[in-house]
């Protein structure tokens, strides 16, 4: 596929997205209630589906879930100014977020009922400055290993043309979630 067709197919699965996030619950935080007895990769899915809010930092920093599957969440994102440092360039923090975002949903889609989990550590690694020719980016995150108490993942930062901007790791302390009163 050429980058061009690559960039049409992302931009066109996100205008889906975001036309079933935006006449459903729009931003806001997930009620307990929504989450009660639902797996993770079951929330994150009632979400892609409008059913359940999305988070503001989304609106904030303009990205949006695109995709979820057991293991691996994948995010789109727009550069633009609002996101630029002093010096011009996209903010590290954005690379950051985004990221992030990826590797704790794609941990988030392994969670059964009743569990969840918390980001412990977060390694970042920019290879590339984003700059005009990534109208669009996406971050993929993968997981690596989840077990009772400790789950990982990997994602990794790219354009349409393929090019990696950035990488990242991440790990995170899994545990029992309060019960509802």
């Amino acid at each position: 596929m050429t980058e061009a067709n690559q960039l049409e197919a992302w931009l066109a699965k996100e205008r889906e997205v975001r036309a079933r996030l935006d006449a459903g619950m729009g931003v806001g935080v997930i009620a307990p209630s929504h989450a009660a007895g639902k797996s993770g990769i079951e929330v994150l899915r009632a979400m892609l589906r409008g059913e359940v809010p999305y988070p503001h930092i989304a609106k904030t920093l303009d990205f949006s879930i695109i995709e979820v599957e057991e293991g691996r969440a994948v995010f789109q994102g727009t550069p633009g100014t609002a996101h630029l440092n002093p010096m011009g360039s996209i903010h590290g923090g954005w690379y950051a977020t985004l990221l992030d975002s990826a590797l704790g949903c794609a941990i988030h889609t392994v969670m059964p009922p009743g569990r969840g989990y918390t980001t412990a550590e977060l390694g970042i690694n920019l290879v590339k400055a984003i700059g005009a020719k990534a109208p669009r980016v996406r971050a993929e995150g993968k997981v690596i290993h989840c077990g009772r108490q400790l789950a990982t993942a990997e994602a990794r930062l790219y354009g349409p043309d393929g090019t990696l901007y950035a990488h990242g790791t991440t790990t995170c302390l899994v545990f029992e979630l309060p019960a509802q009163k």
